[in-house]
């Protein structure tokens, strides 16, 4: 069992609702919605509920690791809800990880090299069609003095993205590119995700997309409120190993922060097409739909899910 520093327990509720204007006769669904276990995190517990009850329904792992679960609705609808419900443990990160080491070298250094880093060279690689642009490497290029410490740097581009761009809900779709997001210098949690790892492959580095939850806290004398929170993205950067340990440093330019113990992993991926929280195909003559989610991420001190 891994020895987390400091573990911190928080139930997850992440609830999916869609509606149709006219009956869906079948649908076929498939999302990343289980937290993954690693170095700091274990998920304790998860439940996907499904109304309608699928015919069918299996989980699996990708290639990157990720659990894919997989459902196959048949009963007549005209409503689909998902909701997942995880208990997962999250550990301070390792106590030197942003303090020595590969932190602390030249960023030049953690570009992968050798049998090291054989296994991390995918995720140095552009994605199709390109993202990495004459425009992206000039927005990179201040973060990436040569000889800075990777630290610095993951530091200085995640203060950059988040004082250059506005966050705005709706101004952009899955199907944004990232130079739409640099013209419009706006977008939200994902775009700004990929523009990070545009950046940091734009430079050799190895970078992530990952797909989780953020534990938000309120602000000073206000309660949390229920129901706002949803899921979020952010960027990892391969190192090398450190003490036989290995660990991916996580920069997130929405918040202008490096990840810590607030921040839940359920998938990691090259890019958000690899782990998206949901898609699927419906039969149905609908002429409209429309979905709602909700996220719900609070402390907890179980380790059973209950109805």
């Amino acid at each position: 069992m891994t020895d987390f520093r400091d573990t911190k327990r928080y139930r997850v509720t992440h609830r999916t609702e869609y509606r149709y204007s006219d009956l869906v006769t079948g649908s076929y669904g498939r999302g990343f919605l289980t937290p993954r276990d690693s170095l700091r995190q274990r998920c304790v517990a998860h439940r996907l509920v499904i109304d309608p009850e699928p015919a069918d329904r299996s989980t699996s792992r990708d290639t990157y690791g990720n659990i894919s679960s997989y459902f196959h609705v048949t009963t007549p609808h005209r409503a689909l809800t998902i909701i997942s419900d995880s208990i997962v443990d999250v550990g301070l990160p390792t106590a030197d990880l942003y303090t020595s080491g590969p932190a602390l070298q030249p960023w030049e250094a953690a570009r992968p090299a050798g049998m090291q880093g054989a296994l991390a060279t995918d995720f140095t690689l552009d994605l199709t069609p390109p993202e990495i642009t004459d425009e992206v490497r000039d927005y990179a290029a201040p973060s990436f003095a040569p000889g800075r410490p990777l630290v610095e740097v993951l530091r200085d581009l995640a203060n950059r993205i988040y004082t250059d761009f506005t966050y705005r809900s709706g101004s952009t779709t899955v199907s944004t590119r990232v130079n739409e997001v640099l013209t419009a210098r706006e977008g939200v949690c994902q775009d700004f995700a990929r523009l990070a790892i545009a950046c940091l492959r734009a430079n050799g580095l190895a970078a992530c997309y990952v797909s989780g939850y953020l534990a938000t806290n309120p602000p000073p004398g206000k309660d949390r409120m229920i129901g706002i929170d949803a899921t979020h993205a952010w960027a990892s950067v391969w190192t090398p190993q450190q003490a036989g340990q290995h660990e991916w440093m996580g920069l997130d330019p929405t918040n202008d922060a490096l990840v810590d113990q607030r921040y839940i992993v359920v998938g990691r991926g090259r890019d958000y097409a690899d782990v998206p929280p949901l898609r699927g195909i419906i039969y149905t003559n609908s002429k409209r739909s429309v979905i709602d989610v909700g996220v719900d991420v609070v402390p907890f001190e179980g380790d059973e899910l209950y109805a």
